[in-house]
Parts: structure tokens; sequence; C-alpha cells
């Protein structure tokens, strides 16, 4: 009795001992899940600020790169590793694994760099028109120059031609007028008519001869006059227009020495902010 009692009891003791090992499996089980549950919320709610994190950072990187400017022209030579580092940002902000991109985030982004790609694109040809303009405006200032020198040249020529005619006319009408003073001074017998008729001739000759060379040497001095001014004139013409050509390509370099592509590349970047920005609107409107 006392063996079947102490069995039975240790029987008790075991059976009670099940119970007890099945409440502690259950309260252990209830409490592994709760703890689960709420290693679930405490990820969860971890996960969302690194989110932001992530955004924010971003924000900023992007914000710094849209007001990056480029040292000295040409900038296209800059427009390849600013577009990298574009790239880089975004590629860092989708790979971290607190961002989940969706297709309206990619499409949205890919339009953003298609566009500014396209821009810097344009922006390079806009150097490579402003390089020539530059060196065209350099070959025009030595046409200038080369022209106004040759006009100078061309009309010293102009004058040394000219020079040896006016000079002999001069001289000419110099010795005819001594010629004819000579004449005038000499005097003549008033007995004799022969000597009267001969000196009165020979004034008269002189004159003509006097009056013809001095129209002769006007006409020589005026012809050289009115070349001269045509070619004075034709000289000037060659350099307006030259100078024309010129002040448009200093207008074209003008407009072109100055970053172009600044606006571009920050209005590319609010772009890319916004598109960001709206990506954790709609991640936090699903929260």
């Amino acid at each position: 009795m006392s063996y079947g009692s102490q069995s039975s009891s240790r029987g008790s003791r075991r059976g009670s001992g099940r119970g007890r090992g099945n409440v502690h499996h259950e309260k252990s089980k209830r409490k592994e899940q709760k703890h689960r549950s709420g290693g679930k919320y405490l990820l969860e709610a971890s996960e969302a600020p690194a989110f932001e994190e992530v955004v924010e950072k971003t924000l900023g990187r992007l914000g710094k790169l849209g007001g990056q400017s480029f040292a000295c022209s040409p900038f296209s030579q800059y427009f390849d590793d600013w577009l990298l580092s574009l790239k880089s940002v975004l590629s860092e902000f989708e790979s971290n694994p607190a961002v989940e991109v969706d297709e309206e985030f990619v499409k949205e982004r890919s339009q953003v760099i298609a566009d500014v790609e396209l821009k810097l694109s344009e922006r390079r040809n806009e150097e490579a028109v402003f390089e020539e303009a530059t060196r065209m405006l350099a070959e025009q200032n030595t046409l200038l120059v080369q022209t106004d020198t040759e006009c100078s040249y061309a009309t010293q020529n102009l004058a040394s031609e000219r020079k040896s005619e006016i000079k002999g006319l001069t001289r000419r009408v110099h010795d005819l007028e001594e010629e004819l003073e000579e004449t005038l001074q000499t005097k003549v017998s008033i007995l004799s008519p022969f000597a009267r008729r001969s000196q009165s001739h020979k004034k008269a000759e002189l004159n003509r001869k006097l009056d013809a060379a001095k129209s002769e040497l006007d006409s020589a001095v005026k012809a050289l006059e009115a070349e001269q001014e045509k070619f004075r004139d034709e000289c000037e013409k060659k350099k307006q227009a030259i100078l024309e050509q010129m002040r448009i390509l200093e207008k074209k370099v003008g407009s072109l020495e100055a970053d172009g592509s600044v606006d571009d590349r920050r209005f590319a970047c609010e772009e890319l902010v916004n598109v960001v920005k709206s990506l954790l609107q709609r991640k936090t409107s699903l929260q």
C-alpha cells in the first residue's frame, strides 16, 4: 500500500510536473511570440527614421551639387565629372537598404537625368561655337591691323607715284613764270615794230604755256586728292566691315563667357529634390 501510495504519489507528482511544463511552455511560447511581434514593431519603427535620414542626406548632397560652380572655361571639361557625381548620389540613395524606390520615382529620376544630359550637351556645342568665335575674333583683329597697315602703305605709294609728276609740273610752272618775268623785264626799242611784235608774241605764248602748266598741275593735284580720298574710303569700308564682324563676334563671345550650365544644373538638382521628396511622401502615406 505504502509503495503503491508512494508510487501513486510519485505518479501524481510526475503528472503535476508535466502540467506545469506545458503551462511553462505555453507561457514561453507566448512570450517569444510577443517578443517577436515587438521586435518586428521595433524594426519597422527603426526603418522609418533611417529612411528619412537617408532622404535628408541625399537632399543635402543634391543641394551642394546644384550650387556647384566651375572654375574657368571651357566649362564643359567639368560636365562629365559632375554628371558622375550626380548619378553616384542617386545610386547610393537607391541602393540603401532603407530605401525602396517605386516605378514613378525611377521614371521621374530618369527623365530629369536625360534632360540635364541634353542641356549639358547643348552647352558643349555652345562652347565649341565660343571657341570658334574666339579664334575668328583673333583672326579679324589681325586682319584689321594688316588692312590698316596695307592702306597706309598703299596711300604712301600712291602719293610717291604722283609726287614726281606733280614735282615736274611745279618746276615747269616755276620755270615758265621766271621766263615770263624775264620777258616782261626785257626792254625793246619802241622804234622796232618787229621786236615789239616778237616780244608780245613771246609773252602770249609763255602765258598760254604757263596757264596750261598751271591747269595740268592743278588737275594732277586734284586727281591725287581724289584718288587718295577714294582709296581712303575703300580702306575705311574694309575696316568697318572687319570691325562690324568683330562686334558680332565679341557679342557672341561675351554671351558665352559665363558658365551657362549653372542654371541647368541647379534646376536639375531641384527637380531631383522634388522627386525624392515625393517618394518620401508616398511611402509615408502608406504607413
